[in-house]
């Protein structure tokens, strides 16, 4: 699980450092978008991958890689809102949203690691079509959610399955530098 560890960190460094400079470029203009908003636009990313997976032909030069990463940045975004509350203008600091961004991460990477533990890594023998696919069914629950105002029964919420998605796009993107 060490490799796991690394490999993990890895990633988010590559990711928040795209994140960063979209904060330097654009500022924390994100911070206007509603919660559907933002999934929507996940939903965007896992459904363009799922396309690339299953088309062979390819008309736009960007691969699985920056939609995985748009997954994971975007879904940081979302747990930042549900956090911080919608704002009718942007609010952060660069400084303050790279905070926010690294508590986030933290708490998943956390999340990973107490499952990894208690499933033994099964992800490692997932296909990354089948990650995709999780996404996709993370994101209809995060829908449904939403149309029930943020009401569960007996459901995790909102929040667990942001994280699960990151989750999710980190091991896809370690698989895809793997092979």
């Amino acid at each position: 699980m060490q490799q796991t560890s690394k490999q993990y960190d890895e990633v988010i460094e590559k990711c928040r450092s795209l994140y960063s400079n979209k904060l330097k470029d654009y500022g924390c203009a994100w911070r206007i978008l509603r919660l559907p908003s933002l999934t929507d636009q996940i939903f965007i990313k896992a459904q363009r991958i799922r396309q690339l997976q299953q088309n062979s032909t390819r008309k736009v030069d960007e691969g699985e890689v920056s939609e995985f990463i748009g997954i994971i940045n975007y879904s940081i975004m979302a747990l930042i809102q549900l956090e911080k509350g919608v704002v009718d203008q942007p609010d952060l600091q660069v400084n303050e949203a790279i905070d926010l961004y690294d508590k986030h991460v933290a708490i998943t990477k956390k999340l990973m690691e107490d499952k990894n533990h208690d499933y033994g890594e099964a992800w490692r023998d997932m296909r990354v079509s089948s990650l995709t696919d999780l996404i996709l069914q993370k994101l209809l629950r995060v829908k449904q959610i939403e149309n029930n105002k943020g009401k569960t029964i007996v459901s995790e919420g909102i929040d667990a399955n942001y994280q699960d998605m990151i989750n999710y796009a980190v091991f896809a993107l370690i698989h895809l530098k793997e092979n």
